[in-house]
């Protein structure tokens, strides 16, 4: 069974790290252009802290699927995912648009993305962990 937490922490990051940098660096390219004056140069990223984040929140997420989910199967971690998504894409998208002055558009690709993210994250837990 480790080895399997092991595969699906590395699967989920891997997807969304993929997935982060479709949607950040290329679909929403021009929208970030147009509000630099909110982010970081690209020199002062924290590119490594962003990657860590990116690993802990995949080991919390197959975690969770382990410990709480039942049963272990493709629907169910499909479901989990499309949850766990609508949870964090509501709060990143629209509550970051809620506070901050950024494009209608990038927040709700920042919402939808989430939704993707956390569908292919479910998905690739239910195939890789099923009872």
């Amino acid at each position: 069974m480790i080895k399997k937490v092991i595969l699906s922490v590395v699967a989920v990051f891997a997807a969304w790290a993929v997935m982060d940098f479709i949607i950040h660096g290329l679909i929403l390219r021009s929208s970030y252009e147009a509000t630099a004056y909110l982010w970081r140069p690209m020199d002062e990223m924290k590119m490594g802290l962003m990657y860590l984040t990116i690993l802990v929140s995949a080991a919390a997420f197959v975690y969770i699927y382990v410990r709480l989910i039942e049963p272990k199967a493709i629907d169910a971690g499909l479901k989990y995912g499309l949850l766990f998504g609508l949870g964090v894409g509501i709060s990143m998208g629209l509550g970051s648009y809620s506070v901050m002055p950024i494009p209608y558009d990038m927040a709700l690709v920042w919402s939808l993305g989430s939704l993707a993210e956390g569908a292919m994250g479910g998905l690739l837990v239910g195939l890789i962990i099923r009872n």
